[in-house]
């Protein structure tokens, strides 16, 4: 879904930029007159004396009041929403992951499928109340994001070492990888205190 919304995004933005250059490039140039073709009558750019944004657009609404607030919220909105897609893009999850056997062929593994069978190999360990796995980095070089959220009893330097020998490397050994480097993030059940009578 993360993909065809930033291949729509990307599109429908560079579609913009390209029209807009497109756009100051056909004024600035005069091909309109060189070539011997009429613009629209609502055309901004109609020759290389025309500016992108004239005296009048610039100081149009300056007077009201409304006008610098909705500016600068109009810009907070698009900053926000471009730092959250950039987030999104730096969390890409790894679709695949490429398994190179002994007689050079190569196998794909389906990134989703590696990442349930951690999660549920982790959910046995004691201690761990849930996971939740991410794959990222390369398809050659995969890497491990583990989120686990632990019991009250659970012993975080115990579970941990459980967690790496048993869990990640199988995964490991199962995926044919020579390494799989993770991140794990533990945070703890919170529970209520029992009142004692």
């Amino acid at each position: 879904m993360l993909k065809a919304v930033n291949r729509v995004l990307l599109g429908l933005l560079g579609l913009g930029l390209f029209a807009l250059g497109g756009g100051v490039l056909l004024g600035g140039l005069d091909l309109q007159r060189h070539w011997g073709f009429d613009v629209p009558g609502w055309w901004p750019f109609r020759g290389p004396n025309d500016v992108v944004l004239g005296t009048e657009g610039r100081t149009r609404w300056r007077e009201e009041d409304w006008w610098w607030p909705a500016v600068i919220a109009v810009l907070a909105v698009l900053l926000a929403l471009l730092l959250w897609w950039l987030t999104q893009l730096r969390r890409h999850r790894l679709g695949q992951v490429l398994i190179e056997s002994e007689d050079d062929s190569t196998a794909r593994l389906n990134g989703r499928a590696l990442e349930d069978a951690i999660e549920e190999e982790a959910q046995i360990l004691d201690g761990i109340s849930r996971a939740h796995v991410r794959l990222t980095g390369r398809r050659t070089a995969p890497a491990a994001r583990v989120r686990l959220l632990l019991k009250p009893h659970a012993e975080p330097a115990r579970t941990l070492e459980q967690l790496s020998r048993e869990t990640l490397a199988h995964a490991r050994d199962s995926a044919g990888l020579d390494r799989l480097p993770s991140e794990v993030r533990l945070r703890e059940v919170r529970h209520r205190a029992r009142r004692v009578a």
